[in-house]
């Protein structure tokens, strides 16, 4: 079992950045890929970014490119989701996520493993 833990969800206005962590616990030395999905107010959970094991290899979907900064610190089994230029269009809750089985370009919500527990980010205009 891995848990997640996140933090960094706030209230910030348009043009502002944020940072979101998460943290890993547990048996984390399976986990392929880690990644973030946002799900704003009645509309379905959305792939945001993944980085891969090595933290060499990233991916965005493309609301975010430009933007947004996926990266990970092995060393300290945390992920970190860096959200700059900040739209009202980004408020959601963020979740963070862990994948065995997934690729970090192609990454469906149903292959994830394991969740944060969400953190709530909203953009005021």
């Amino acid at each position: 079992q891995v848990q997640l833990v996140e933090s960094g969800g706030r209230l910030v206005q348009a043009g502002d950045s944020l940072k979101l962590s998460c943290t890993a616990s547990g048996s984390t030395k399976h986990t392929l890929a880690m990644g973030w999905f946002r799900q704003a107010q009645a509309k379905e959970r959305e792939f945001v970014a993944a980085i891969g094991r090595g933290g060499t290899i990233s991916y965005y979907t493309d609301s975010v490119k430009g933007r947004f900064t996926i990266s990970r610190d092995n060393a300290k089994n945390t992920t970190y989701l860096q959200m700059n230029n900040l739209e009202p269009e980004d408020t959601a809750v963020y979740f963070c996520a862990a994948s065995t089985t997934a690729i970090i370009n192609k990454w469906p919500v149903d292959l994830t493993d394991y969740w944060g527990q969400g953190s709530q980010v909203t953009v005021s205009s």
